[in-house]
């Protein structure tokens, strides 16, 4: 179960996750995809106009400006199943899961905790207690009191 309350596995199994609630919540104005401005929103003062532009970069397969559902999930399946020297590397040379990592980890110690989650998702508008965002973070194989590697985040959203 993920913050917005739905499952992340598809109803037909198969081990692949269901990223829908996860492009929702990025979709501010709900038009079925995802701008640039819908990212600015999402992010507020957590990321600047660069990182923006090179998320919209990495996920914009068909360079119209924005981010379709099928765009969203290739992007993340292709994070998620990936590891090491295989990673598809931004224009900074980073993976843009781990642009999104280091924005919730906001201690910078490369783990994200039970504060960094709850800061994180209280600002995007999801209601979550104590209870859950240590659920979470022990799916991802983390400590309650360390928090998740950045490959247990992957794995939460995996779920």
């Amino acid at each position: 179960m993920c913050p917005t309350g739905s499952a992340l596995h598809s109803a037909a199994g198969a081990g692949k996750p269901n990223l829908r609630s996860a492009f929702d919540v990025l979709d501010v104005d709900r038009d079925g995809k995802i701008s640039r401005e819908d990212l600015r929103t999402s992010y507020g003062g957590f990321v600047g106009d660069d990182m923006i532009g090179t998320m919209m970069t990495v996920a914009d397969s068909n360079e119209d400006g924005y981010v379709e559902f099928e765009d969203f999930e290739k992007v993340l399946d292709s994070s998620i199943n990936r590891n090491g020297d295989e990673k598809r590397k931004n224009g900074t040379g980073m993976n843009v899961m781990e642009d999104v990592f280091k924005v919730i980890d906001k201690d910078g110690d490369g783990k994200v905790g039970v504060e960094d989650l709850k800061s994180y998702l209280s600002w995007a508008g999801l209601q979550v207690d104590d209870d859950d965002i240590k659920a979470m973070i022990k799916l991802g194989h983390g400590e309650e009191n360390g928090g998740v590697t950045y490959e247990g985040f992957l794995q939460i959203l995996s779920l």
